[in-house]
């Protein structure tokens, strides 16, 4: 695993839109309460690398029950967000329709802690790009601070 960072977020616009909402929908499943990257914000120019953005809000369904009082985002959400950015990364380079499902999480590290009001930054990096499988190493960047990293892999179903 790495111990530091992928990507400079201060050499890339994070305000800039690659991919919107509405174009994540092509791409990936996940809608509603279950969808956790708002939009992705840069793709490098081969497709194997992409930087995600997720804004935590006090209205979400977790809020309230987890840690009542102390609302933290839950860990296995972070891997969630890191799921559909890898999704997105293997469907942009795919071209079809077809559903990436997880296979594995390994190597999973949690550095920190997400509450609403965050803005999370997941950098997906392609290390095993094949028709049916896909395999990516995830970091999650808060405030310029790794808080969670772990390699994916998912299979096309």
């Amino acid at each position: 695993m790495a111990t530091e960072q992928l990507i400079n977020l201060d050499t890339l616009d994070l305000t800039n839109v690659a991919l919107s909402k509405e174009e994540l929908d092509k791409f990936i499943p996940q809608s509603g309460n279950m969808r956790q990257i708002d939009h992705i914000a840069w793709i490098n120019e081969d497709q194997s690398m992409c930087v995600s953005v997720r804004k935590v809000r006090d209205d979400e369904f977790w809020v309230e029950g987890h840690i009542p009082g102390r609302p933290l985002f839950p860990g296995v959400l972070l891997i969630e967000a890191a799921a559909q950015a890898a999704t997105a990364l293997y469907r942009l380079k795919c071209k079809d329709d077809g559903f990436l499902g997880f296979a594995r999480c390994d190597d999973v590290i949690f550095r920190g802690q997400v509450v609403p009001g965050d803005v999370i930054y997941f950098v997906t990096k392609e290390l095993e790009f094949r028709r049916r499988r896909s395999i990516t190493l995830n970091q999650a960047i808060l405030n310029g601070t790794l808080i969670f990293e772990g390699r994916i892999t998912g299979m096309r179903m």
